[in-house]
């Protein structure tokens, strides 16, 4: 059954999710990002590449033909074929219909009113169906 964790409070989602994905690489782990859009997509995809000069962080969008072999794979349609299942990290306000594929699960709520909201929506949502959940809180400097 898929673990889910929520990080709520999050200043700016995408520096935040560039962080959890380097800690996710130093462990060997691969990553699905669901985004929100063309726009977040892309937005994302850039901050990845400008983490810091220090820091490589291997991606792709679903579809590309090196995705099976990059560990971290970014979409905006959770219903593409995906070639990794261990983590993925939802930026979007709703509830991915394929989240029980993976191992683990990333929900990324930032400090705004409707996004909280649809985090404590989709909360409700796994702790009714029985998932294992846990909550963190952002510091004011995520």
């Amino acid at each position: 059954m898929t673990r889910i964790d929520f990080h709520s409070n999050v200043a700016d989602k995408l520096a935040y999710t560039c962080r959890l994905v380097r800690k996710a690489l130093a462990n060997s782990a691969q990553c699905v990002i669901l985004v929100d859009g063309a726009e977040q997509l892309s937005q994302l995809d850039q901050a990845l590449w400008a983490l810091s000069a220090g820091d490589f962080l291997p991606h792709v969008r679903a579809g590309d033909p090196l995705a099976r072999c990059t560990p971290v794979i970014l979409t905006e349609n959770d219903g593409v074929d995906l070639p990794h299942h261990q983590i993925l990290i939802n930026l979007t306000p709703n509830t991915p219909p394929q989240f029980a594929r993976f191992e683990r699960m990333f929900e990324i709520i930032s400090s705004d009113d409707a996004d909280a909201a649809a985090g404590r929506a989709r909360y409700s949502f796994y702790k009714q169906r029985g998932y294992a959940l846990s909550h963190s809180v952002a510091s004011a400097a995520s």
